[in-house]
């Protein structure tokens, strides 16, 4: 049964609630002073986002297919695969969604917040913040984490590739995987936010919510992790599309030549948009 734009619209909140309730929980969990957790390491973060992710998947799925994040649903419009009326509706729902969970932690682990010292500890809590400030070598990390992410997505939920991967659309296990991977692998120069949501919405709640201690929020670095993911997306919707039109060609060539030219025009055009941009 078809969902209306509303519906889709709150479980895409809810879904990104989730995951952002667990995701900035785990590391407020082991960032913060005199938590049970403190200290717990990378590994912990990485595997407990990559679970955060599942459950907002799981939560969204059958409504969404889960986007919970603005890199996803803006790859797969460019892609063809959701409605360009749907992206913003989508992203909104997402940005509140993860606006709100940061909140929800802030009020879980108050009395944490209040017994630690460090503005950049609080602030972490809720965004991104670079091991090292390097604007362009930042870009390019969030770049990369992105177009692993999307590219994956893509290919996951490609109709071709639904007997292999066993799970037919995107499935709560392959991406929570793929986000642990990408952690524990790329998350080291950025803290791979690898979605604009995930970022911007805590990030205003750290800006807004009254904690004992905070610093600056650091809106100066914040369009990092909102273009990067965006590039990204559409590097990798072009990899996406000019791969699967060199499939095409090769498994039915005498497929309509127009469906052909528009995709590999439509390749060639993120591509000059991500070059622009760069």
């Amino acid at each position: 049964m078809e969902q209306s734009l509303f519906t889709q619209c709150i479980f895409e909140f809810l879904g990104t609630f989730v995951m952002i309730l667990l995701g900035c929980g785990v590391v407020a969990c082991v960032s913060l002073k005199k938590s049970k957790g403190e200290g717990g390491g990378w590994i912990v973060v990485t595997l407990a986002w990559g679970l955060a992710v599942m459950c907002g998947v799981l939560i969204a799925g059958p409504f969404t297919g889960a986007h919970l994040n603005p890199a996803v649903s803006i790859g797969l419009a460019a892609a063809g695969k959701l409605a360009w009326s749907s992206v913003l509706p989508y992203i909104a729902s997402q940005v509140a969604g993860a606006f709100a969970g940061a909140v929800t932690v802030y009020v879980f682990y108050k009395d944490h917040f209040d017994a630690t010292d460090g503005a950049d500890t609080k602030l972490g809590v809720f965004a991104t913040i670079p091991a090292i400030d390097n604007r362009r070598r930042n870009l390019v990390s969030e770049i990369i984490g992105t177009f692993v992410l999307i590219l994956a997505i893509l290919f996951i939920g490609d109709k071709s590739n639904a007997s292999e991967v066993g799970l037919g659309s995107i499935g709560a296990l392959p991406v929570a995987l793929l986000v642990v991977a990408i952690g524990l692998s790329l998350g080291g120069t950025t803290g791979y936010a690898i979605n604009p949501a995930r970022d911007f919405g805590p990030r205003l709640a750290h800006q807004l919510l009254n904690i004992k201690g905070k610093g600056s929020s650091r809106w100066s670095y914040s369009w990092v992790p909102v273009a990067g993911p965006v590039i990204g997306a559409l590097a990798a919707v072009a990899v996406y599309l000019l791969v699967t039109e060199v499939q095409i060609r090769v498994t039915n060539p005498h497929k309509d030549s127009r469906t052909r030219q528009n995709r590999m025009r439509l390749s060639l055009y993120y591509l000059y948009i991500i070059m622009c941009r760069r």
